[in-house]
């Protein structure tokens, strides 16, 4: 994970050092740095490291954020670290629920669709994960924003809190309200892949042999579903539920766009736009630490749920 991590910034360090970006007209600005004399210049470049080797500057940047110092968001001015936990702070609701959400659906109906290949549930189910997988994040957040906001007005139209009332006043109801639809786009769309793959598993389940046998024993089908198939397709749905940590945050990047909301997500976009490469780089490093620690906590909880995979590790 630590190694992953560390590619991911060096990938993202080398990606902004080629870019058009220049550091000092971000920094200063296009027109003060055009009224500064050369010496100027190079005094700034040296403030700003801008004339050190790429490897020295990515060292340099990376024993700053080891120590919790990610630098100063040129944009927000203020310290990274400290954005990045503001606006991570309202994505982790859209984040939690929406993962959950798929997660909990996607199995649930991948299950109920291998129980019998080719009948109507697994052609209803099919069909609809073709159609999500297929359909953009943004299109799907933008017909619910027409349909459940502006047509029926059950739902506010963006951002994460009601306008016009201090913090204090802010209740949980009023969080929930302005995640729902941002959390059903990402969800809607995050079934899918969930949904199918179990869906493949629990079909070859439950025509294999010892299926066969069972059956052949005068066990029910709810019994086989449930003592044979459930077991057998927990572990793959496991490891897509939190490999799909990363599509939920890259999805959240453009829903998050859609309805206004101020989350990690939009920040990203914010600071992408905005030139505000220490903002940028932060929540690279950030968001690449949430990916692999989805695929962290899958491999520690093999263990827990399939005792055999603890036990070839130990030999």
């Amino acid at each position: 994970m630590a190694l992953l991590v560390a590619l991911v910034s060096i990938l993202a360090f080398v990606l902004l050092s080629v870019s058009p970006v220049d550091p000092l007209q971000t920094n200063v600005g296009q027109a003060a740095l055009g009224a500064m004399s050369p010496e100027q210049v190079e005094r700034l470049k040296g403030y700003w490291g801008v004339d050190l080797p790429p490897a020295e500057r990515y060292l340099s940047w990376a024993a700053d954020v080891l120590r919790g110092d990610m630098g100063t968001s040129l944009l927000y001015r203020r310290p990274v670290a400290e954005v990045i936990w503001e606006k991570l702070s309202n994505s982790l609701w859209l984040l939690a629920s929406s993962w959950l959400l798929s997660g909990l659906l996607g199995f649930t109906l991948g299950v109920l669709a291998g129980r019998k290949r080719g009948g109507i549930c697994d052609r209803l189910v099919t069909g609809y994960s073709l159609l999500a997988a297929s359909t953009p994040a943004f299109w799907t957040a933008m017909v619910l924003l027409m349909v459940f906001a502006v047509y029926f007005k059950w739902f506010p139209i963006g951002l994460s809190v009601p306008i016009g009332i201090t913090a204090e006043e802010i209740a949980l109801g009023d969080r929930i309200r302005h995640a729902v639809l941002p959390a059903a786009a990402l969800s809607l769309t995050g079934i899918s892949s969930v949904a199918l793959h179990t869906r493949e598993k629990m079909v070859s389940i439950m025509e294999s042999d010892f299926v066969l046998f069972a059956r052949a024993r005068g066990e029910s089908e709810t019994s086989i579903v449930l003592r044979h198939g459930l077991r057998n397709v927990l572990i793959p749905a496991m490891t897509l539920q939190f490999a799909s940590i990363s599509e939920i945050i890259g999805g959240s990047v453009l829903v998050e766009q859609v309805f206004s909301y101020p989350g990690l997500g939009q920040a990203a976009v914010t600071a992408g736009l905005g030139s505000d490469v220490p903002l940028l780089l932060g929540i690279t490093v950030v968001t690449a630490v949430l990916a692999a620690s989805g695929n962290l906590a899958a491999s520690v909880l093999y263990g827990i749920v399939d005792p055999r995979i603890r036990k070839g590790a130990a030999r």
